[in-house]
């Protein structure tokens, strides 16, 4: 089995359109296509419900997910250990929960481009469960979590404290008249503290994973949603959303957890160090 199948294959389990897969890829739509009708008859099985306008994973492409992102994890990392890729550069594997990219991740790649520039980033999203898997089995160096495991021989460092507001796309509504609300999954402790504030005043219309996704959805359709402040500033600044005013806020803490014997603990720990809340 070729890499190029399975780093198609996951591009497109990701985005769900094989038009927005090829731009990513950089290939044409007949190629993406070509490819993962390659996969699926070296498997056997189908791995997209092709029935509707937008595809659809089927039960084996769920399964394939977690077997085709371990293999490209492991590919690159013997690809490292026999020194074909990147000569004289540190490489960095970084896992994370989805949801968390857009709230704190995006800028701190950033500064690790611009401050560590000999370092070169491998970034993949897992569930919580195989998160924690990829950290103890060394497929990966960091992992960021809402909610971190206790586990013995891994470190759990604090990287940030998102506030996060109630807005919506009505400037009239009050806390208390919250309709059309977009609940978001940030994690146990703040779905719980939702739960209690709003078990009789909200009518959830939707329950999103990712924050970034509920943003766009009541910023084309209307409704409110609990977001991150940094991710809402522009929006509010530009009259596009608007805070609700005597609402419950909650804070969400991120977490990072590392092997305490990882060969690669100090280039980590100065990782880490270019999150402002560890610097603090």
């Amino acid at each position: 089995m070729k890499i190029e199948l399975l780093t198609t294959f996951i591009e497109v389990s990701q985005t769900l359109h094989v038009r927005i897969a090829a731009e990513n890829l950089y290939l044409t739509q007949a190629a993406v296509s070509s490819r993962i009708k390659q996969l699926e008859d070296e498997l056997g099985v189908l791995l997209f419900d092709r029935s509707n306008k937008r595809l659809k994973l089927t039960a084996e492409g769920h399964r394939l997910v977690k077997h085709a992102n371990e293999m490209l994890i492991m590919w690159q990392k013997i690809k490292q250990d026999v020194g074909v890729s990147h000569q004289n550069s540190d490489q960095l594997f970084v896992g994370s929960m989805m949801a968390i990219w857009d709230i704190v991740l995006q800028d701190w790649l950033q500064k690790i481009d611009r401050n560590l520039d000999d370092v070169h980033l491998h970034t993949h999203n897992f569930s919580p469960v195989e998160l924690r898997k990829q950290i103890v089995g060394r497929l990966i160096d960091i992992a960021f979590l809402f909610e971190p495991p206790y586990l013995e021989d891994v470190i759990t460092e604090k990287v940030a404290t998102v506030p996060l507001q109630l807005v919506s796309t009505d400037k009239d509504v009050n806390f208390g008249d919250s309709h059309s609300m977009v609940a978001v999954d940030y994690g146990e402790s703040v779905n719980s503290q939702f739960q209690r504030d709003y078990a009789e005043q909200a009518v959830i219309r939707h329950n999103m994973s990712q924050p970034r996704i509920a943003l766009n959805f009541i910023l084309e359709a209307g409704g409110c949603a609990y977001l991150p402040k940094q991710m809402c500033f522009e929006h509010i600044r530009k009259g596009r959303l608007f805070k609700i005013e005597n609402a419950p806020e909650y804070r969400r803490e991120i977490y990072a957890i590392y092997l305490a014997k990882s060969n690669k603990k100090p280039l980590i720990e100065d990782a880490l160090m270019l999150f402002p809340y560890l610097r603090n």
